[in-house]
């Protein structure tokens, strides 16, 4: 009997458990005893460099390789929204006995669902946004007899982090079209009545006269086709009428209804820089249609038809995200931003001795308190502040009142503040080198900017100054989009572009922008300068070169870094640290607080 186990399965075994075959790996005598010159210097150098990261054991501060978090982030999206069309009207009469022929008793249909947005504290991306691609609100349900009205389709609220800019990019109106529709159907229909007339007008002139009765029967048999009612488009005729009463169908002019929600105007521009109580409307939903009841008169007793409810407005929109923090750090690429991150807050950046490592912004919190019940920190004071302040009164004139006893109540100390880390920068980022200057959008509403520099890497003060120039070249690159925005929305197109005179091209009447883009929304802000690795040798003599620089830009004897006139220079300073030792780290809580409460 051959075995149940044949020997050729043996060969998967490798495959099946990997690890009960593997070799345990054994490190001969003679594999340690040679080694090369090249690798005893190296380990001498590697051992010089007390302070250097194979050195130091692994820790928070120095983590293992894969010791990190990745969150699912995205600061862009672009989404369709699709607001819910309306109902249509149903047609419908009552049925009872011994009453054969009913009033018409087609209720009308569901308005449909609104699109709206909400800026709310509990998102941090868009992500959730970004795979979603179409958001469409609920459509409103058909009417039904009796007399019964079709649900309201649901609406949609897209709920978005705090910061996030929304900007239309287009949109796509029904109502907008159904008005050029009726506009040139009204047309037809006044040149068909002038015909008319003119073919009436003919043969009474005929019959009195008795002279004409050729040209009257031209004109007669030259009469085109009447033209179709301009809001036939809009109506739902009963499947069940005869062809008969089909051609003799006289459909009703409709009024203007009221609408509940006004869609807003294009273009629509939002800056959420603050939650929102309330949705903002985005796309209002259309008006479900009218039954059969609506249109009950003395000559028409049982109307045939209803109308469609209307289709609703669809946008594609562009969202932005630019994160509200505290404190922006902007650093060249290993400059050890992601650990001065780890050492500040309870972050878990990745960190790693390359070039890059972080390829997404990360937000850490700063907790002042620990909420351990220790002392919260206190910014540092800012100069000699007064200790009494000079109140006008009309009736006693000039009073002086002591600080302490000023009205109103002193600010709470703050209690935490956030920092953002965006990835590194490198020169000629504006070019879209590197990683570009794209994810400098987190910056530009960060209270104080933290520029990080590596004082082992080469010359601190260049690069200082090559960071400050791509900023500002951002900055400027900004304002220019915002200007050609704002002039986009300076263009309004009158006319349904029938006729070359309607359909020109008006520029509303504001005034023309005069003034250069500078970039100083972005050099307005405070800054100081984070000098990392000072624990290493040979950093003294550079921290010593870029402390005399930021003096002598505190005190006017140098430009600003950015070249920007009426830039901020008050207080420019260098905070020396070692983020992976923990060392110097309070000073930059410290000096963040004062700016800030600044």
């Amino acid at each position: 009997m051959p075995p149940r186990c044949s020997p050729a399965s043996a060969i998967f075994l490798p495959f099946l458990y990997p690890t009960l075959l593997r070799p345990l790996s054994r490190i001969s005598r003679a594999t340690l005893s040679t080694s090369t010159s090249a690798s005893v210097s190296a380990s001498a150098s590697s051992t010089d460099a007390s302070t250097s990261a194979d050195a130091i054991p692994t820790s928070r501060l120095n983590p293992a390789p894969d010791d990190y978090s990745i969150s699912s982030f995205a600061d862009k999206a672009n989404i369709t929204i699709q607001a819910g069309g309306g109902g249509h009207g149903c047609i419908s009469f009552l049925r009872e006995a011994f009453l054969a022929n009913g009033p018409a008793n087609g209720g009308d249909g569901g308005h449909g669902g609104n699109v709206y947005i909400q800026a709310v504290h509990g998102e941090n991306s868009l992500h959730k946004l970004a795979r979603r691609r179409i958001i469409r609100a609920g459509r409103g349900k058909t009417g039904q007899g009796s007399n019964r009205g079709g649900a309201r389709g649901e609406d949609v609220v897209i709920q978005v982090p705090i910061g996030t800019v929304v900007r239309e990019i287009e949109r796509i109106d029904p109502m907008v079209e159904e008005n050029m529709l009726y506009r040139e159907a009204r047309e037809k229909e006044r040149e068909y009545e002038k015909l008319v007339k003119k073919a009436e007008a003919a043969a009474r002139a005929s019959e009195e006269t008795g002279v004409g009765e050729g040209d009257a029967f031209r004109l007669n048999m030259e009469l085109p086709e009447p033209p179709e009612h301009p809001n036939a488009h809009k109506f739902v005729v009963y499947p069940g009428i005869s062809p008969g009463e089909r051609r003799s169908l006289s459909l009703p002019r409709l009024s203007n209804r009221e609408r509940l929600y006004a869609q807003p105007e294009p273009s629509i521009h939002l800056d959420l820089s603050v939650p929102t109580a309330r949705p903002i409307l985005l796309a209002a939903g259309g008006l479900g249609g009218l039954g059969n009841p609506h249109f009950v008169s003395k000559d028409r007793p049982r109307p045939l038809f209803a109308t469609k409810g209307e289709r609703a407005v669809r946008m594609r929109l562009e969202l932005e995200l630019k994160l509200l923090a505290d404190v922006g750090f902007v650093g060249l690429p290993n400059a050890g931003k992601s650990t001065l991150l780890r050492a500040l807050t309870r972050s878990r950046a990745r960190v790693g001795n390359w070039a890059f490592t972080t390829l997404q912004p990360n937000i850490g919190t700063v907790v002042l308190d620990n909420h351990k019940g220790r002392p919260i920190a206190r910014s540092r004071p800012s100069g000699s502040s007064p200790s009494h302040t000079v109140i006008h009164d009309a009736t006693l004139g000039p009073i002086v009142v002591p600080q302490r006893l000023q009205i109103g109540e002193a600010p709470e100390p703050r209690k935490r503040f956030t920092i953002a880390d965006i990835p590194g920068l490198i020169e000629g980022a504006h070019l879209d080198r590197g990683l570009g200057v794209e994810f400098l959008r987190h910056v530009e509403r960060a209270g104080v900017l933290a520029f990080v520099v590596d004082l082992s890497a080469g010359d601190a003060v260049k690069a200082v100054k090559a960071l400050w120039t791509e900023v500002g070249l951002y900055a400027r690159m900004r304002e220019d989009e915002e200007r050609e925005r704002e002039a986009s929305e300076r263009i309004d197109w009158e006319g349904d572009g029938t006729t070359p005179e309607a359909s020109r091209m008006i520029i509303a009447d504001l005034p023309e922008p005069t003034n250069e883009p500078t970039g100083l929304h972005i050099a307005m802000k405070p800054w100081f300068v984070i000098a990392t690795k000072g624990d290493l040798p040979g950093t003294e003599e550079n921290f010593k070169n870029l402390k005399e620089y930021l003096d002598a830009v505190t005190h006017s004897g140098e430009p600003h870094p950015s070249g920007v006139e009426h830039a901020w220079t008050e207080d420019c300073v260098a905070i020396p640290v070692s983020a992976i030792h923990g060392q110097g780290i309070e000073r930059i809580i410290h000096w963040t607080l004062g700016l800030l409460d600044d």
